[in-house]
């Protein structure tokens, strides 16, 4: 499944020992070193090194070009339907990441390379569920809509589901947690976010726990707020300041500051 790179493979025992080595890099923030061990020559470990390479940029705003690369020869091995859905959706992840950090705006790109995706892949399908997961982060992000984000994640939500891909799950839970709180709806919000957290834990994905903490103790009351802050301060350290954007959420404010 040319889909299975984006969905965690390696997380559980009996995985092949070569993806399990990868998500344990890719887990830690070594996108590069994941990549290293991937052969050059199938579609498939083409289309998981774009895939590494673009959460790279996600998480550190850096490697534009060595994504775009990476991107450019999944894009040509690609072969099937479903191998060409991939990179166009892969495509539009990338034009997402740069338009999101400020990078150059790609929005157009990312909109009409989402659209070939859809035409590629069928519905029902794990690649589907992500597909519709991204066009929800562009429809939050980019076009400020919530009512459909809301739409595409709670899709997202079931496909992941029905597929049993709990990468995705943890994803699908924090993002409508978000819209959730956004609305005023705390214990929703809060059961999300716990989800999330509590699989990406599980799942040992420490990359993406950080974020989940901070996003949990934006539900929670004193002390449990704090605590879930300073465990979310010790992992980005831990990590090298992996995710940049996660940095202004995780810095205390400065004694005797004004507080907007």
């Amino acid at each position: 499944m040319a889909y299975s790179a984006m969905s965690g493979n390696g997380t559980t025992a009996g995985d092949d020992p070569l993806q399990t080595a990868v998500w344990r890099l890719r887990s830690r923030a070594c996108w590069t070193d994941a990549a290293a061990l991937l052969p050059r020559d199938t579609p498939r470990a083409a289309l998981q090194r774009a895939v590494l390479m673009i959460e790279r940029c996600l998480y550190t705003e850096r490697g534009w070009a060595e994504a775009e690369d990476a991107l450019r020869t999944a894009e040509a091995l690609a072969h099937s339907d479903e191998e060409r859905g991939a990179a166009a959706c892969e495509r539009g992840q990338l034009a997402y990441a740069a338009t999101l950090h400020g990078v150059r705006d790609r929005a157009d790109e990312a909109r009409a390379a989402l659209g070939r995706a859809a035409a590629l892949v069928p519905p029902g399908t794990p690649g589907r569920a992500l597909l519709d997961f991204r066009r929800g982060l562009l429809a939050e992000n980019l076009t400020h809509s919530p009512q459909a984000a809301r739409a595409a994640y709670r899709r997202a939500h079931a496909g992941a589901t029905a597929h049993a891909d709990p990468l995705l799950l943890s994803f699908t839970w924090r993002h409508l947690a978000g819209l959730a709180l956004r609305d005023g709806e705390l214990a929703e919000a809060r059961h999300g976010f716990a989800e999330s957290l509590r699989i990406r834990e599980e799942l040992g994905y420490l990359v993406g726990t950080a974020p989940a903490l901070a996003s949990l103790a934006e539900t929670e009351s004193e002390p449990e707020a704090s605590r879930l802050l300073e465990e979310a301060r010790r992992l980005f350290r831990l990590l090298g300041g992996v995710p940049t954007w996660l940095a202004r959420q995780l810095t205390p404010p400065t004694p005797g500051a004004a507080t907007a």
